[in-house]
């Protein structure tokens, strides 16, 4: 009897201690409780630079004159890199412009996009474009003449609208003629939906009220899907471009509200994932617009389970690489690198066009950043009572292309 009770006490002790080891019952429905967005902790610059790269990696087929880029649903992987790119941006735009006055907004939205952006015309017109001459025709004869000149190709493109893509005959030879960059289009969509937030954010309405973001994101669906359809009201394909992209950026703007007043629920963000993906694959036209605020839900979540390198968290090169991907890709091609095939082609790119975009963060970018800040640091110095919480710094731009 007593070696019995001894061992029952061996057993019951045994438990005890497995239930001390065991997850607290709070913890296993931790996948059920709101937590606030890490702002400064998640992995959002790794997924830019990822995003960034699928651009980069659908162009490089089209330029070296294949037809054949991966991609589903009528859209290449370079186009849902875009619509990852505007659907993070309205999130982190949004928050800006929430957290902002109305002149400090614009002055990081400025400082943050424009700046990288005119160095890239100008080292193509300088650099890149005589680079490609002299290889393709042996001489500068007439590059600085002969129109599109590159005087013309920087003031043309200056204010984000692309007015022109070649510089007079420097990309006549290639699979992918007459275009210097085909991915800077959409920096001047992007602006207008900063406009748009920048409008709207000064309506109480729009800040308080998740039901007319809501709204404005399923009309702007319906705008797209019309336009789509055919029923474009005489407007232009600049709208239709536009009107392709905002539903994205609404979609960002309207995941913003929602993680801010309930927080980032983890089994949310993992139901997002698979329901994002059934529309962006199976539903032609609507899917991608419709599943815009889940892609936004899925890909925050994502960004706090998945790590990043610290480096990459304190440099967001994303932008730089983005802006210079074409023209180095086009410069590879008249090097040969189409004839190495697309694997290798793609790797030499991608090698050249980090160091660029590594370049274009340190030297311009970053400095043109903490310019702005600055300016709004000595600006809240004296505005601002001692003690007070002052407004964000800037967020990035979309990068898309």
């Amino acid at each position: 009897m007593g070696a019995h009770r001894a061992d029952r006490g061996r057993r019951i002790s045994a438990i005890a201690r497995r239930d001390e080891q065991a997850e607290p019952p709070e913890v296993t429905h931790s996948l059920l409780r709101a937590r606030e967005f890490p702002y400064r902790k998640n992995s959002l610059n790794l997924f830019r630079l990822v995003l960034a790269f699928l651009v980069l990696l659908a162009h490089g087929y089209y330029v070296v004159g294949r037809t054949d880029s991966p991609g589903f649903n009528g859209e290449n992987l370079g186009g849902w890199a875009v619509i990852g790119f505007f659907v993070l941006s309205g999130f982190l735009i949004t928050r800006s412009r929430m957290r902002t006055d109305p002149g400090t907004f614009l002055l990081h939205r400025i400082a943050r996009i424009m700046p990288a952006f005119v160095v890239c015309l100008l080292v193509t017109a300088l650099v890149f474009g005589p680079i490609a001459q002299l290889l393709t025709h042996g001489s500068l004869a007439g590059y600085f003449t002969t129109d599109p000149t590159p005087l013309e190709y920087v003031w043309g493109n200056l204010f984000l609208r692309i007015e022109h893509y070649q510089i007079g005959t420097s990309l006549s030879d290639v699979p992918y003629p007459n275009a210097w960059n085909g991915s800077l289009w959409t920096l001047y969509f992007e602006f207008l939906c900063y406009l748009s937030v920048w409008v709207l954010g000064g309506l109480a309405v729009f800040r308080r009220s998740i039901s007319v973001v809501a709204g404005l994101w399923a009309a702007s669906v319906i705008v797209r899907v019309c336009y789509a359809m055919g029923v474009t009201g005489g407007l232009d394909g600049n709208f239709g471009l536009f009107s392709r992209l905002l539903p994205y950026f609404l979609g960002g703007s309207l995941i913003y509200l929602v993680v801010q007043r309930w927080g980032l629920v983890p089994l949310v963000g993992m139901i997002s994932i698979p329901l994002a993906a059934v529309l962006m694959v199976f539903v032609p036209v609507a899917g991608g617009p419709i599943a815009a605020p889940l892609i936004g839900y899925a890909l925050l979540y994502l960004s706090t389970v998945i790590p990043q390198p610290t480096w990459i968290a304190r440099n967001d090169v994303s932008y730089g690489f983005y802006i210079y991907a074409w023209p180095v890709q086009q410069l590879v091609v008249i090097l040969g690198g189409a004839g190495l095939g697309i694997a290798v082609y793609t790797g030499i790119t991608t090698v050249v066009t980090f160091a660029l975009g590594w370049l274009s963060w340190m030297l311009v970018e970053r400095h043109f950043i903490r310019f702005a800040r600055g300016s709004q640091k000595s600006e809240k110095a004296v505005l601002t009572p001692a003690g007070a919480a002052a407004p964000s710094a800037d967020a990035p731009p979309a990068t898309a292309g």
